[in-house]
């Protein structure tokens, strides 16, 4: 997702968004150690991901 389309949502979606990525980075950590993900790349653009709302609730809290 891009920057600009993250910083134009509210507080409570930013939220709502991070927990969704995190509980998919989980599940695509326990299909990794199982042998089911296909695409590796896919969890580093979820971390990705993760990093930017972080920086930005950061910044929308400051």
């Amino acid at each position: 997702m891009k920057v600009q389309e993250l910083r134009q949502k509210q507080e409570n979606e930013l939220k709502a968004l991070l927990k969704e990525s995190r509980e998919r980075l989980r599940q695509l950590r326990f299909d990794l150690a199982a042998g089911k993900v296909k695409n590796v790349r896919e969890i580093r653009e979820i971390k990705k991901n993760i990093a930017k709302i972080l920086t930005i609730l950061c910044q929308k809290e400051n």
